[in-house]
């Protein structure tokens, strides 16, 4: 009896644990009791595929439930492609774990566009949701997911070949452009689709379509056969907004669709482009088609067009556009420029917590012209070899047909975290409380430690990593043509960028009369790193800010806990300096149990918000630009992210002023505003049309039509007046 109850006693501990976590689990998810319903009887989901490429989704929902908007995902089996689902606006809901959400009551309507293989005879998918119960108990359940196995509608099955609706839409040929009949049309008939090339790097596709005949938008798609390193930017005019039937309030095109389309990349010696065009319309009030694709072979050494139908007739092609174009740049201009741009960007602020490091690092080496020189080398290698990798990256990406800005990588939430993680490190490192040395593998992170060659190159990594949200003057330029020429020359570009960057470190370490009026090694300089660690740690916490607007509070939560285990790896790293390997263990632990957070961070899916902006700004978007403009009306549009210090530092000294304001006002100028913070298309297609490698990007627009006047990265108040009271004219 004894051993047994021994037994009991040592195993008490953990079975108190285990009861624990079994309360602290139980109201985490729905059950069925205190009669709360099962999953599928709380939200009835009904499906209807009977309308042809349109698939009808219906929930009822039990009172005192509620459905996540958010949490809605659709999973296509093998064979199947959906479009951009259609879902009602939901109530505005603050949630205690999910921030600042939308929820549905009572019932939702949504429909989601589809195509299926050719042949298909059944619509397969899987729907995920999500939903709590509101009143006592306020449990929430775990997300669920239904198998959709629907019949398609035997009449024409939308595929993504045309399928038996294409053929018997051929068959129909008897009316023949006939308009006053309600028999739809042949599709090569109602969409009639031209390619007329306006240069080498400009085309405009225009489709034609009797009255009645629409062209969506949103479901047009355009790539290039065998454009490797090529990519296709279309400016969407303003079209129709139109409540429709399958889609819901969508923008539409009735009659014709002149549609300019810029190709980015190196074309070299091409003279032919085989461009697919994927897209879907509607007979008004009748029929809607099938996604349809057409080739059209683009002869860029002739100024004739090439057509998507054989019967067509080549029309009058428009003016090109006026923006010029970033090749027309020389190559030793953007040379020049990128020197220039590297070099101030030395000033920027954004580049000012790795000069902190790097200036201790000078003065440490003031006493030994060749400890100045190797200190310059290195750093100056970690930064040639950083914009090298980006240089590749970008290319790479490019290639692949994705679009891609100075700064972009802090639109991932990701590195955003880790990158406030090594700020916070080297700031610790700074103010004394841990020392990096080589038993860390010399993986570069002597940031401040005395002597070094790898903490000078990471320095210089460091120093690319926390310059990508600036831009200086002289780099838009120089940029702009990095993006856009071949990949050589924009290899070179960056390779001078970097050089401008570490120039200044270059001279003081070979020029001995720069070194010499360095202030002379002493105490003081511990001081000074102390107090150039708050550079650091002001940088973690304006990378958290960041963190907060690209998704939430939960994000800053979990860098918060991740911070936490990283203090507690550093902490025991400095307690088990010099004991022996298996006392060290638990740092590798503690670094692991840091990654979990980050890991979970990147997880976090991006808030669902539609497009705000302050008071006295309208939120950009191109329908709404085009609207303003053809009332006649001057706009000033401001591209940014708050990842962007150029952008802040312009708001702060003129774009958020009440000197701003009244310019806006006396000039009636509307101030649009476009957040790059998080990857969005609509902007990186502004940013491409006015070859602007990133942002901050300021287009004016004058009130009596005309091109935009592109503005410099870096405002002033009169460059801004100046501009709008032209616009005004």
């Amino acid at each position: 009896m004894r051993p047994m109850i021994g037994r009991l006693a040592a195993r008490l501990p953990l079975l108190m644990l285990l009861v624990c976590l079994a309360a602290l689990a139980r109201p985490s998810y729905a059950q069925e009791d205190d009669g709360l319903l099962p999953v599928t009887e709380a939200y009835k989901l009904s499906a209807d595929a009977s309308t042809l490429g349109v698939l009808k989704l219906h929930w009822e929902i039990a009172p005192d439930y509620y459905l996540y908007r958010g949490r809605m995902k659709l999973k296509p089996a093998d064979g199947v492609s959906l479009g951009e689902p259609t879902f009602p606006d939901g109530e505005k809901h603050h949630d205690e774990y999910l921030g600042d959400v939308e929820i549905y009551h009572h019932a939702i309507d949504a429909s989601v566009p589809y195509t299926v293989a050719p042949g298909a005879t059944r619509l397969r998918l899987g729907v995920q949701f999500q939903g709590c119960h509101e009143v006592d108990p306020k449990i929430c359940y775990p997300p669920h997911t239904e198998q959709l196995d629907l019949p398609l509608p035997a009449a024409g099955i939308a595929t993504t070949g045309g399928g038996s609706l294409g053929a018997a839409l051929q068959s129909l040929g008897a009316t023949h452009g006939s308009t006053g009949s309600d028999t739809p049309l042949p599709a090569g008939q109602a969409f009639r689709l031209e390619a007329v090339p306006q240069d080498r790097q400009h085309l405009l596709l225009r489709w034609t379509m009797p009255p009645g005949y629409y062209l969506y938008r949103d479901q047009t798609r355009l790539q290039l056969r065998d454009g490797e390193g090529l990519a296709l930017v279309p400016q969407w005019p303003a079209g129709t907004r139109k409540d429709d039937p399958h889609f819901g309030n969508v923008t539409v095109y009735f009659n014709e669709l002149d549609l300019p389309v810029t190709v980015t990349g190196d074309l070299g010696g091409r003279t032919r482009l085989a461009l697919e065009a994927s897209f879907q319309g509607c007979q008004d009030g009748g029929l809607c088609y099938p996604m349809m694709t057409r080739v059209l072979d683009v002869d860029l050494a002739s100024v004739a067009p090439t057509t998507g139908t054989p019967a067509a007739t080549a029309p009058e092609a428009p003016p090109a556009p006026a923006t010029q174009g970033p090749l027309q740049t020389s190559l030793w201009l953007a040379l020049l420029l990128a020197l220039g741009g590297g070099l101030v960007l030395n000033l920027m602020p954004c580049v000012l917590p790795v000069l902190s490091i790097k200036a201790v690092g000078l003065l440490e080496s003031g006493e030994s012209p060749a400890r100045a020189r190797a200190h310059a080398i290195a750093y100056t290698a970690g930064v040639l070899v950083s914009f090298v990798a980006l240089g590749l990256g970008i290319l790479a990406l490019r290639s692949a047909g994705h679009a891609l800005g100075w700064g972009t990588q802090l639109q991932q939430p990701l590195l955003v975290g880790v990158l406030a993680l090594v700020m916070l490190a080297v700031g610790l490192s700074m103010s004394g409380l841990v020392q990096f040395g080589a038993s860390l593998g010399n993986t570069g992170t002597r940031l401040a430690s005395r002597g070094g060659m790898a903490g000078d190159f990471f320095t210089g990594v460091l120093a690319v990593v926390v310059a990508s949200p600036c831009t200086a003057p002289f780099m838009g330029t120089a940029l702009a043509y990095a993006f856009a020429a071949p990949a050589v020359s924009a290899l070179l570009v960056f390779v001078v960028l970097g050089l401008g960057l570490a120039l200044p470190f270059l001279a003081v370490g070979f020029v001995p009369a720069l070194a010499r009026r360095l202030p002379r090694p002493g105490r003081w300089m511990e001081t000074l790193k102390q107090l150039l660690a708050f550079p650091m740690y002001l940088t973690a916490a304006w990378l958290a800010w960041v963190l907060a607007n690209q998704r939430g509070a939960d994000a800053v939560g979990l860098l918060l806990v991740a911070a936490v285990f990283l203090a507690l790896t550093l902490w025991w790293f400095e307690r088990s300096r010099g004991r022996a390997g298996l006392v060290r263990a638990p740092v590798l632990l503690a670094l692991l149990a840091t990654a979990v957070p980050l890991y979970a961070l990147a997880q976090l899916p991006a808030p669902v918000r539609a497009a705000q902006a302050q008071a006295g700004t309208v939120a950009y978007s191109p329908e709404k630009l085009a609207q303003l403009r053809a009332a006649g009306t001057p706009v000033f549009v401001d591209m940014t992210a708050d990842w962007c210090v150029t952008c802040k530092a312009n708001e702060h000294t003129v774009l958020d002023t009440a000197a701003f304001r009244a310019l806006l006002q006396r000039t009636g100028a509307v101030y649009m505003k476009g957040d790059w913070t998080d990857v969005n298309p609509t902007i990186a297609a502004f940013l491409e049309q006015y070859h602007s490698p990133g942002v901050p990007l300021y287009v004016v627009f004058p009130r009596g039509g005309g091109e935009g006047r592109k503005l410099p990265t870096v405002l002033t108040s009169g460059l801004v007046e100046q501009a709008l009271t032209e616009a005004a004219r």
